[in-house]
C-alpha cells in the first residue's frame, strides 16, 4: 500500500548479529512522520535472534520487507536490498543506529522543495549518555552550476588532513533513485574500507543540484565494541585499500580534471592510511615511524587521545618497544575504560614522568584545541608532539603502498597543490 501523492522512499537497512539494538532502530523508522516508507531489512547471516526480531516486526507493519541471506558483509546486503527496493528516493539507516520521527518528512522536504537529487544532512553521535551533533563541513544551502562545482572540488577532501567537505557517511543522506542505484550495484563486494564513500561520492558527481542541512536527526550510536578498533595488521588491509581507490577511481574518471577529484581521492586514502596505520609502517629499510617534531627511540612517552589513531598508535609503539609509554590519557578516560582500555585521565600527566606527549590525534582543530588544554595545565608547549600529517615525506611513502603513482609524479601533484 502507498499513500496519494506521497513518493516512496526506500529505506534499506542492514542487520549482522544486533539483537541489542535492531528493535530500537525498527521502532524509530516505523514511527516516523513521513509514513509512506519501503523497509528493506537485510538479515546478512546473523547468528542471534536478529533475524526473528526483524520477522517479528515485518508482522506487525506491512512497510516492513526481510531478507535473511548468508553472510556477505554490509556491501552484499545493501545490494540485496537495493534490488529488492522500490522506492523513487533511497535512504540508508544501519540497524544499530535510529532516527527522530521527523528525519525523513525533513529530507524530503529538503529534496523535493528544491528540486535536488540528494540532499546531505548532520548526524548526531551517540555515545553512552551524551549526543553530540555533528555538521558537515561545507556550508548548509543548496548547491548547482557553479557553486555545486566548488562543492564537488572540496567533498572529497578540503585539503587538511583527513577533513572531508562532505561526510563519507552513507546513512545521513537521501538519493534520488536513479541517482544512486547503478552505483550501489556495482561495488565491489570484497570492499570492507569505505564501503560508504565508494557510494557516496561517485552518487553526489551525479547531481545537478545537492542540499546540504544541518538536520542532525540521524543518531549514530557509538557501541562499546566498536570503540575498541579491532583491525588487521596495516600491511595486511592494504590489498581493501586498493580495492577501495580502484573503485572509486575508476568512477571519478569521467569527470573534468578541474574539479581535483584524483588528489582529493588520494588524500583520502593517505589520511586513512595514516590513521590506520597509526602512523607506523613496516619498510624496505626497517620500522619506519612517520615523523613526529622530535625522535622518541627510547624516549618516555605519554599519549593523549584513545580513538580510532590514537589506539593504532599505541599498538604500534608497544608491538615495536620503540619508546616507552608511560600513560595513556583522554578526557574522555572513563567512556574507553568501560570498554576496558587502561586509559587515564588528563589530570595524570601532572604527576607522571615524561620527555614528550605525542597527541594521538589527526583532525587539525582537535590537536589544536589538545594542545591548548595541555598547556594551560602547566605542560611545556615543546614537550607536546603531533604527527606531522602534511609531510611530502608520508604521502609519497604511503603512496607506494596503495601504488597510487609513480613517487616523481605524485611528488610533482602534491607540489603543485599544497
Amino acid at each position: 500500500m502507498s499513500v496519494p501523492g506521497l513518493p516512496l522512499i526506500s529505506v534499506l537497512v542492514p542487520v549482522y548479529n544486533i539483537e541489542r539494538y535492531i528493535g530500537v532502530c525498527l521502532e524509530s523508522i516505523i514511527k516516523q512522520k513521513y509514513h509512506n516508507l519501503d523497509i528493506i531489512v537485510v538479515d546478512d547471516g546473523s547468528t542471534d535472534r536478529s533475524g526473528e526480531i526483524c520477522d517479528l516486526y515485518a508482522q506487525k507493519d506491512y512497510r516492513i520487507k526481510v531478507i535473511h541471506k548468508a553472510n556477505g558483509g554490509l556491501v552484499s546486503a545493501r545490494k540485496a536490498a537495493m534490488q529488492a527496493a522500490r522506492g523513487s528516493f533511497i535512504g540508508y539507516v544501519d540497524g544499530d543506529d535510529w532516527i527522530s520521527p521527523d528525519y525523513y518528512s525533513d529530507l524530503f522536504m529538503k529534496i523535493e522543495g528544491n528540486g535536488c537529487d540528494a540532499v546531505v544532512a548532520g548526524f548526531s553521535r551517540d555515545l553512552f549518555d551524551s549526543s553530540t551533533p555533528m555538521s558537515n563541513v561545507v556550508s548548509a544551502g543548496c548547491y548547482e552550476g557553479e557553486k555545486l562545482e566548488n562543492l564537488f572540488s572540496n567533498m572529497i577532501s578540503t585539503g587538511a588532513f583527513f577533513r572531508h567537505g562532505i561526510t563519507t557517511y552513507l546513512w545521513n543522506k537521501l538519493f534520488k533513485r536513479e541517482i544512486v542505484e547503478d552505483i550501489q550495484l556495482e561495488i565491489d563486494d570484497r570492499i570492507s574500507i569505505g564501503e560508504d564513500g565508494a557510494v557516496v561520492y561517485p552518487a553526489l558527481l551525479k547531481c545537478k543540484r545537492v542540499f546540504v542541512t544541518n538536520n542532525f536527526s540521524y543518531h549514530y550510536r557509538q557501541r562499546e565494541d566498536s570503540m575498541l578498533k579491532k583491525s588487521k595488521p596495516f600491511e595486511q588491509e592494504i590489498s581493501q585499500l586498493q580495492i577501495l581507490y580502484n573503485q572509486i577511481n575508476r568512477a571519478i574518471g569521467r569527470y573534468p580534471t578541474n574539479l581535483n577529484l584524483r588528489l582529493q581521492l588520494q588524500k583520502y586514502l593517505l589520511s586513512t592510511c595514516i590513521i590506520r596505520s597509526g602512523g607506523i609502517v613496516d619498510s624496505a629499510g626497517g620500522t619506519k615511524l612517520f615523523p613526529f617534531e622530535k625522535d622518541l627511540k627510547g624516549k618516555r612517552v605519554a599519549i593523549c587521545g584513545a580513538g580510532t589513531f590514537g589506539q593504532q598508535l599505541e599498538k604500534r609503539l608497544r608491538e615495536r618497544n620503540h619508546c616507552n609509554i608511560m600513560i595513556w590519557v583522554d578526557y574522555d578516560y572513563w567512556e574507553y575504560r568501560r570498554c576496558c582500555l587502561n586509559v587515564d585521565p588528563l589530570e595524570k600527566l601532572i604527576e607522571t614522568e615524561f620527555d614528550f606527549i605525542v597527541l594521538g590525534t589527526v583532525d587539525s582543530q582537535a590537536t589544536q584545541s589538545m594542545r591548548e588544554r595541555l598547556v594551560s595545565m602547566g605542560i611545556e608547549f615543546e614537550k607536546i608532539l603531533s604527527i606531522r600529517t602534511e609531510d611530502d615525506k608520508v604521502e609519497i611513502a604511503l603512496s607506494h603502498y596503495l601504488n597510487l603513482d609513480s613517487q616523481e609524479n605524485f611528488n610533482e601533484q602534491m607540489a603543485g597543490h599544497s
